[in-house]
């Protein structure tokens, strides 16, 4: 099964209320909910090209976070009006 998990994340984060986030499992399971282990690196990896881009905020607890540096859990969230992601600033 091919999955567009761009796709996936932005409809998953664009359900969730302004400034909530939600967790790669979350986001995998949306995908696929009986296999969705296997999607965790495919998720991670969508979600820092989509951080890099400004599209969606990588979050570690409850902060931006590089999407270049972070390490361990994390969530996805939407940038909010006025926000800018971290991979911005680095022009």
């Amino acid at each position: 099964m091919s999955v567009d998990m761009e796709t996936v994340i932005l409809d998953v984060l664009g359900a969730l209320p302004p400034g909530k986030s939600a967790s790669s499992e979350e986001v995998a399971r949306a995908a696929d909910n009986e296999n969705w282990r296997r999607l965790t690196g495919h998720v991670r990896a969508t979600a820092i090209g989509l951080a890099r881009q400004g599209r969606i905020v990588i979050t570690r607890h409850g902060k931006p976070a590089d999407p270049n540096s972070f390490k361990g859990v994390y969530r996805l969230r939407l940038p909010l009006p006025g926000e800018q992601a971290p991979a911005a600033d680095r022009g």
